[in-house]
């Protein structure tokens, strides 16, 4: 069987679970990459692949749930929880902060793989939003510093004439840099563009006014 182009870590003190999950994905054609302990797996150089956690909440260098918190800002993928000892608060704590299951010990198969297949689904699309965030970042660094001032006025619901007063410029030239950015951030519409600067988290300092300028 092809190995998958994904990769599941597996944090767990208990070195039977750690071999029974690695052997059980690897039957199945997936990469295992095992850790007896938190911090080995923190240290361990991470693939650029779509991932999956599985991470015991008990462990001898800290408490999985703690590690979550501790990772929650960072390049981490999302987590399934197991554990020998679940109960109800830690597992409605974990999935509030995004964990993808909380499974108890012991678990079938299937539930540990439906479980894998929804954080593996999980991390590709954080992945692909993130490589598109990437694109779109490229596209507002190609703009001239001019460019990147008319674009928040734009956006804002200004007409042309009351943005071309704001930066002190003719409505011609303001209408040729307004399409320069349509063009440069790829924006099918007024629209686009607008939901292209809610992604950019780009500020909106103004707001529409309906007088003259």
């Amino acid at each position: 069987m092809s190995q998958r182009e994904e990769i599941v870590f597996v944090v767990d003190d208990d070195a039977s679970v750690r071999e029974a999950i690695g052997e059980l994905l690897e039957s199945l054609g997936w990469r295992a990459k095992t850790f007896a302990a938190a911090a080995d797996y923190v240290a361990y150089a991470k693939p650029d692949l779509p991932a999956c956690l599985i991470l015991d909440v008990e462990l001898p260098d800290i408490n999985g749930l703690d590690l979550q918190r501790q990772i929650a800002e960072g390049d981490h993928p999302p987590i399934v929880f197991i554990t020998g000892h679940g109960d109800i608060p830690s597992s409605v704590r974990a999935i509030k902060r995004g964990a993808v299951d909380f499974l108890t010990k012991p678990f079938s198969d299937s539930d540990l793989m439906a479980a894998i297949r929804a954080a593996i689904a999980q991390d590709r699309e954080r992945r692909l939003e993130r490589a598109e965030l990437g694109v779109l970042r490229q596209r507002y660094l190609d703009l001239t510093p001019r460019e990147r001032d008319v674009l928040p006025l734009v956006v804002s619901g200004l007409l042309n004439k009351q943005a071309a007063a704001e930066l002190g410029i003719s409505e011609v030239t303001l209408q040729i840099h307004r399409r320069n950015v349509m063009q440069k951030m790829a924006a099918a519409s007024l629209a686009d563009l607008v939901r292209i600067a809610e992604r950019l988290q780009i500020p909106i300092t103004h707001s529409r006014r309906t007088g003259s300028s």
